[in-house]
């Protein structure tokens, strides 16, 4: 089943101007739509291989409030 992780920076930009923290990460397949703040993504023995987190407090140095974290080898193209 394909899954989509959607960052709204709509939410994010609202939750900066009003001070709020609205999850802004929306998980999609092909029945839901599920909002949330952090999302844990699981290989096929339920580890851990990566994970999505807003943090809209204490953002990255670098000013990023939303980021992916992994321990995973990571290839770019």
């Amino acid at each position: 089943m394909k899954t989509i992780i959607h960052v709204n920076q709509h939410i994010i930009k609202k939750n900066i101007k009003q001070g709020t923290e609205e999850p802004c990460l929306t998980v999609k397949d092909y029945k839901d739509n599920r909002y949330a703040n952090r999302v844990v993504i699981l290989d096929k023995d339920r580890n851990e291989v990566a994970r999505v987190v807003y943090s809209p407090h204490k953002p990255l140095s670098c000013g990023a409030r939303c980021w992916i974290e992994t321990q995973s080898k990571v290839i770019t193209a």
